[in-house]
């Protein structure tokens, strides 16, 4: 008989590992090495395997992808386990439905020619995505975010942009001075992607370190970036700001209390904002993320927090790139987006209407 079996690789997507009998075996048998099973990469079932070594923070490196990939393709079940054991912890969907052509980024080259976009959060995940594509359509980027380290890794990716470093923290007056410094006079857009998730916990458990970290980072950082770049927005009658909301900015079931609660204050602001700025010719607008594979990840100090937003995220589609963010949030940026003012866009792949 034939091997009609299609080889896996680190370019394979983890659903594909996940539906492989063998694959699904070998992948399963490390996750239960670590307590976990083949629900927990759900999400991000559309993701190619080797891109777990860039986002899983260290807990999968690229000599254990290398090793799952040698033993997938020896054809050798690990000791105890059965051809379909990590398949089968996936469901698989009840009408099959063709493959989902590959998402590729389409760069406007200079759509930002001339402009002075600040982008808070720009060292990882979709904060740098945007930075990025700032820069690569021509626009002058202030990058913003805590890491000098990740911020001059960044800029050195992209060695021909016009990209502007500032390290510090959004929620000291001092760094937030230095950002408007670093932009000068020009202030034609701001992207307050920095944000921290908190630790699903409800209410009657969440603590105050948790509450104030989570308000002053995601909420009080918003609204002082908002506040410092405004006065060169309105001197020039002309401006876009756009803040990144949440899922948790339109139900309760993607987070804790914190969490939940900071990014409804967001969607406030934005909303307040449009109303107040729109007739100086300051559009104000907000994202709103699903699950986007970036380096916040949930973490679940409470019990009940643990069993009522899982549940929830049984309807939660996958996960995706922080590039398909960014595309959302340059798109409200950009003169594109002349008309649209207050909205909360939700990108999040069809969550909200679930």
């Amino acid at each position: 008989m034939t091997n009609t079996r299609t080889p896996l690789t680190a370019d394979s997507t983890i659903g594909t590992w996940l539906d492989d009998p063998i694959g699904g075996a070998v992948l399963g048998a490390l996750l239960a090495q670590g307590g976990q099973s083949a629900e927990a990469l759900r999400p991000v079932r559309g993701m190619a395997l080797g891109r777990l070594v860039q986002v899983s923070q260290g807990a999968f490196s690229q000599e254990m992808v290398d090793a799952v990939v040698r033993q997938a393709e020896s054809g050798e079940l690990p000791e105890g386990w059965e051809a379909t054991s990590a398949a089968a912890d996936t469901p698989a969907p009840s009408t099959p439905a063709a493959p989902r052509p590959q998402w590729v980024e389409k760069v406007t080259h200079g759509r930002f020619t001339g402009k002075t976009v600040i982008v808070t959060g720009a060292g990882s995940g979709i904060g740098r995505a945007t930075a990025s594509r700032v820069a690569r359509e021509g626009g002058r980027v202030i990058a913003v975010d805590i890491s000098r380290e990740r911020l001059d890794e960044f800029a050195a990716a992209l060695p021909d942009a016009d990209i502007v470093v500032v390290d510090g923290d959004i929620t000291d007056d001092a760094a937030v001075a230095a950002i408007v410094e670093a932009a000068g006079d020009r202030i034609d857009a701001l992207a307050n992607v920095a944000g921290i998730m908190d630790d699903m916990t409800p209410v009657h458990e969440v603590t105050d370190a948790v509450w104030d970290r989570v308000f002053a980072i995601n909420v009080t950082g918003t609204m002082k970036l908002m506040r410092a770049v405004t006065p060169a927005m309105l001197a020039r009658a002309q401006g876009s700001i756009v803040n990144v909301a949440s899922e948790a900015a339109l139900r309760g079931s993607a987070a804790g209390a914190a969490y939940t609660a900071s990014k409804h204050a967001v969607a406030g602001l934005t909303k307040s904002s449009a109303f107040m700025y729109g007739p100086s010719g300051i559009r104000v607008n907000a994202v709103a993320p699903g699950p986007t594979i970036t380096n916040i990840q949930a973490r679940f100090a409470s019990e009940l927090g643990a069993q009522r937003v899982r549940l929830a995220m049984a309807a939660m589609p996958d996960a995706v790139d922080a590039d398909a963010l960014a595309a959302s949030i340059t798109f409200l940026l950009s003169d594109d987006a002349v008309n649209i003012n207050g909205v909360i866009l939700p990108s999040d792949g069809g969550w909200s209407v679930a």
